[in-house]
């Protein structure tokens, strides 16, 4: 099936490059309802992002309608100002919206207090409306600590040391139709200053850790039977986006310790990534709109 994103999204072109089949809003829509899906978009590097998870996105067999959605109370200084006015809608404007599903991506802002998000009150403002107004919602790494934090008082616990790699992770629960087809170890990329501790998750009886890894911590954690789940890690990453923050951070004068089990032969002189999670990527992202989007939408729907 296809993905409907708005007209001259410059991730249109790339993904087509892919063969990736996506819809722009000049073409008829399908016979199926659209099911419609938002993706509040916390990353510096918008465009990026927006083609990652298009990406995932598109291995759906249903047809999906793709709203980006920026913070209003935040200014973006990595992004064109034209761009966000011309692809971007606001909270305000989705506010007395439902969505199918949403995603909240990551941020850059670990080391700040969650209090300290200059975008925090809209943030959570969003992450409350979603529990009535979204049928499952995915939030992905800093946004997966910030939802367990304002959900369910969880803290986030900060290291001195980058977690920066792909790493191995278990399934715990393999009958959770999230993880259907799943091999039983598989990787993804991870790259955080921060994590959960398994006790005060596994002490909120409403959450399930369904995927961990020795390394990474819990990985998915889901709430309210499907309603919600939180991701640590990027399985959306695109193969070379750890070695361009890699490289971002030494430019910075970092000295940042290379991104393990991702360079070829573990070489970092051959800045050469090896892929080891985009068929996993591929099968959580389909999965979840399978089996809890579009399930959740067509008992809701009747």
């Amino acid at each position: 099936m296809s993905v409907k994103v708005p007209v001259n999204l410059p991730a249109l072109e790339l993904l087509k490059n892919e063969n990736i089949f996506l819809n722009d809003e000049h073409q008829s829509p399908m016979n199926a309802r659209l099911l419609r899906i938002g993706i509040v978009n916390l990353m510096p590097l918008k465009e990026q992002t927006e083609t990652d998870f298009l990406r995932m996105l598109s291995n759906s067999p249903l047809p999906l309608e793709v709203d980006l959605i920026d913070m209003a109370s935040h200014i973006s200084k990595n992004t064109p100002h034209e761009h966000l006015e011309k692809f971007y809608k606001y909270f305000d404007d989705i506010r007395e919206a439902n969505y199918d599903g949403l995603i909240i991506t990551g941020a850059p802002v670990e080391k700040l207090r969650f209090e300290d998000v200059d975008y925090w009150a809209e943030l959570t403002e969003i992450m409350d409306w979603a529990k009535n107004h979204v049928n499952s919602t995915l939030y992905i790494c800093w946004a997966a600590f910030a939802g367990l934090y304002h959900h369910y008082g969880i803290p986030k616990v900060d290291t001195d040391k980058k977690l920066s790699g792909v790493y191995p992770h278990r399934v715990l629960a393999p009958q959770n139709p999230l993880l259907r087809g799943f091999d039983d170890i598989f990787y993804v990329p991870h790259s955080r200053f921060t994590g959960v501790r398994f006790s005060d998750v596994e002490a909120i009886p409403e959450l399930s850790i369904l995927s961990d890894g020795d390394a990474v911590g819990p990985y998915i954690i889901m709430g309210r039977d499907g309603r919600e789940f939180y991701i640590t890690g990027h399985s959306e990453y695109s193969p070379d986006t750890l070695k361009k923050e890699y490289e971002r951070d030494i430019n910075k004068g970092l000295n940042p310790i290379p991104p393990e089990n991702y360079f070829l032969d573990d070489d970092v002189e051959k800045r050469v990534p090896v892929v080891r999670w985009r068929s996993h990527a591929n099968l959580l992202f389909t999965n979840w709109i399978n089996y809890f989007v579009y399930r959740n939408s067509t008992n809701k729907n009747g």
